[in-house]
């Protein structure tokens, strides 16, 4: 397996665990059975998500996670995808939540990458199947899902 992540965190004004951000990215790409991997991670503010989400999605308000497949190439099981997450956003919900920001940053990266590796959340069962996932990665650091 070949995973090539890039994470950037430029402009925050929050500090980013970086390494357990990696950590869970080759976790959800092993189980996939992805053999070979390029994922730019994109650690934003709320402005800019924003900006993002009315540019890509048409929603004219900030959000918590977007992730693009840019490639996926079948017959080599290579993914080349992006994740942007918003630090604003998870400093907010992890107050609500009662953990810390990279807590809930974590759980944002976890949620773009299992939608890079095919997982939705579009019904009922989908989105059930997917909160089951985000909680098993989350265990993984000793972390429940709220």
């Amino acid at each position: 397996m070949s995973f090539k992540i890039e994470i950037n965190t430029d402009d925050q004004t929050h500090a980013i665990d970086t390494s357990r951000l990696k950590k869970a990215i080759r976790s959800v790409l092993t189980d996939a059975g992805i053999e070979s991997a390029e994922i730019s991670v994109g650690v934003v503010n709320d402005q800019r998500m924003h900006e993002l989400n009315r540019q890509f999605l048409e929603h004219d308000y900030p959000t918590d996670v977007l992730s693009f497949v840019l490639e996926y190439d079948e017959e080599r099981n290579a993914l080349d995808g992006e994740i942007i997450a918003s630090s604003d956003y998870a400093a907010r919900e992890a107050t609500r939540y009662e953990w810390t920001m990279n807590d809930e940053l974590l759980l944002y990266i976890i949620h773009g990458c299992l939608h890079l590796v095919g997982h939705d959340d579009t019904t009922d069962d989908a989105k059930a199947e997917m909160t089951a996932a985000e909680a098993k990665y989350l265990k993984q650091f000793g972390l429940e899902r709220r």
